[in-house]
């Protein structure tokens, strides 16, 4: 056999320099990553980025602001029972986020599994959660407007609190509320049996799942710098 040609798989394929201009050409993927999944990494790395901004100028902006800070437990507080609760609001957003993490797991585990009704159900529950989460942020949005809290001014101390409180959760609502579009339309097409016709597949429920748990893990570090801190 010639040095320049290998028979590999019942084909002829070059060795040497010619192999490796052969191989380069051949458009081959080290990893069979699905592109979609791929674009998805993609972007949730992008938005990474962005949120990891948004909290470090916040951090800048508290740590050099020289009039005191409201204190999170009393701005945020609710009283229930007579009784005023700190954080009660936010405890409960974040319980409600993180079972929606829970629910989009299962969907995930199922859409594998081919199980159509269950993985429905479990991206409309997963968005449900979703939508109440969005409806209690909203509660608090129009409770502390309500106070006189704005993007320019705080009656409970440093007015730079205003405008981080609004643009952090709010960039963070509106990642939200696509999500729960986003699983409404995927769950919408899972039922009606779209992708069993395009490829017989559910990677885009993994896709969907990648974009949910990236909001999720994104609120705990909202809720530990912004509501803790």
């Amino acid at each position: 056999m010639s040095e320049a040609v290998a028979e590999h798989a019942g084909t002829l394929e070059p060795v040497g320099k010619k192999g490796v201009v052969h191989d380069f050409s051949k458009d081959m993927q080290v990893f069979p990553v699905p592109w979609g999944k791929a674009m998805m990494w993609i972007f949730l790395l992008s938005d990474t980025f962005i949120f990891s901004c948004f909290l470090v100028s916040y951090m800048k902006v508290r740590i050099s602001t020289t009039d005191p800070w409201p204190n999170p437990s009393e701005v945020f507080g609710l009283t229930a029972f007579g009784y005023n609760v700190p954080l009660l609001l936010i405890a409960i957003m974040t319980f409600v986020l993180i079972t929606s993490s829970g629910t989009m797991a299962l969907a995930v585990n199922y859409g594998y599994r081919k199980d159509k009704n269950k993985t429905f159900w479990l991206m409309v529950a997963t968005a449900a959660l979703g939508a109440m989460f969005v409806s209690m942020q909203a509660f608090e949005w129009t409770k502390l407007i309500l106070e006189g809290v704005r993007p320019w001014a705080n009656p409970f101390g440093a007015a730079q609190f205003g405008s981080s409180f609004f643009m952090i959760t709010g960039f963070h609502g509106m990642h939200v509320s696509a999500g729960v579009i986003y699983l409404l339309v995927v769950a919408t097409r899972v039922r009606t049996g779209f992708y069993e016709r395009r490829d017989g597949k559910y990677e885009i429920v993994e896709i969907a799942g990648l974009y949910w748990h990236f909001v999720d893990l994104v609120w705990v570090f909202i809720f530990a710098f912004f509501y803790l801190w």
